[in-house]
């Protein structure tokens, strides 16, 4: 089977000219159509031929159209994700600053401080979460043949592209097949009951991250930034950018914010000093918290060991549990 097979198969159902891509995404296979209006009968008829020829795959059916974004106006219907309570994105501007390694930190520590949790990883193109929770190379399975069941690693529950490929396959896709992908990953997992979900936000900008934006109902946004000043403009364009859409801003943590010298203590600044703290105050935002440039959150993270869960009495944990703290404040 490959995608010209379904293609075929497709255009008896639907015009050639209105798929717009076909792709296979582990068990599941996803038709795109641009610029058509669904029929209900025959979306039911082509998922059931599909599921004839291909018995072993799932398939999904999406209808999108071509428009440009009003990013302050646009209503779009909500994504629903059952049994989550709230939801917060850890985003930045820019790759590079530390941005999945800050969002798992911070779902271990929401769990710590008694809050039920959940991490998903829309990070499509670089998803790393399943390295750090130690599920790296676990096939993601299904509870009924529709629904995924999510791994459960150091008492949270978590998903991510990452456990439907291979680490080494790049994903060219477009984001709107992103989307399709993300929204399946967080509407068709059965989470249970959960009070914090903390998604793990693609670097940057783009169609991806206002989709996100437009389809959820964020509780707000965390933005992670180091202190230097090229990371820091991106990451102003990221809160404007989020202001701009309707999504609230938490406040911005400092990554890699200092280093202390193993042998004499001393701080060093390799990055700037207080520069997100100073951009917060600037922007009227609010400042979580730093977090230093520490070898032991590297190297826990790689391990699939994460510090706040290998060294629950570090003082590395308990910056990354007073930040959580003021998140929880902060969302109710």
């Amino acid at each position: 089977m490959n995608e010209q097979d379904i293609l075929i198969i497709t255009a008896e159902y639907y015009p050639a000219t209105n798929i717009r891509q076909i792709k296979i995404l582990g068990n599941r296979i996803i038709v795109e159509m641009q610029n058509l209006a669904e029929d209900p009968d025959v979306t039911k008829r082509l998922k059931q031929r599909l599921s004839q020829e291909f018995p072993q795959y799932k398939s999904n059916i999406v209808f999108v159209e071509d428009k440009t974004v009003n990013l302050s106006t646009q209503a779009l219907e909500k994504w629903q994700v059952n049994g989550v309570k709230k939801i917060i994105g850890v985003a930045s501007g820019k790759g590079g600053v530390g941005k999945s390694t800050t969002a798992v930190n911070l779902a271990l520590a929401l769990a710590n401080l008694g809050k039920k949790v959940a991490l998903a990883d829309a990070d499509i193109y670089g998803p790393s979460v399943p390295t750090m929770l130690g599920y790296e190379g676990s096939p993601l399975t299904t509870v009924d043949g529709e629904h995924f069941k999510p791994f459960q690693e150091y008492g949270i529950e978590s998903v991510s592209i990452g456990a439907l490929i291979d680490r080494n396959t790049p994903l060219i896709w477009r984001d709107s097949m992103a989307c399709n992908a993300i929204q399946q990953l967080l509407t068709q997992t059965e989470w249970g009951e959960i009070d914090i979900m903390v998604i793990d936000m693609p670097p940057g900008t783009g169609d991806i991250q206002i989709t996100l934006s437009q389809r959820l109902d964020f509780a707000g946004i965390v933005i992670v930034s180091t202190p230097q000043d090229i990371a820091l403009i991106d990451a102003i364009k990221g809160v404007n950018m989020f202001k701009q859409i309707g999504a609230p801003i938490l406040g911005i943590v400092e990554n890699m914010s200092y280093f202390v010298c193993p042998h004499c203590g001393e701080h060093a600044h390799i990055f700037g000093h207080n520069g997100a703290k100073k951009t917060a105050e600037d922007m009227g935002e609010t400042f979580l918290g730093a977090i230093p440039l520490e070898l032991e959150i590297r190297a826990t993270s790689d391990a699939g060991t994460p510090i706040v869960a290998e060294n629950p009495d570090s003082p590395l944990t308990k910056a990354y549990e007073d930040i959580a703290a003021q998140i929880i404040r902060r969302i109710g």
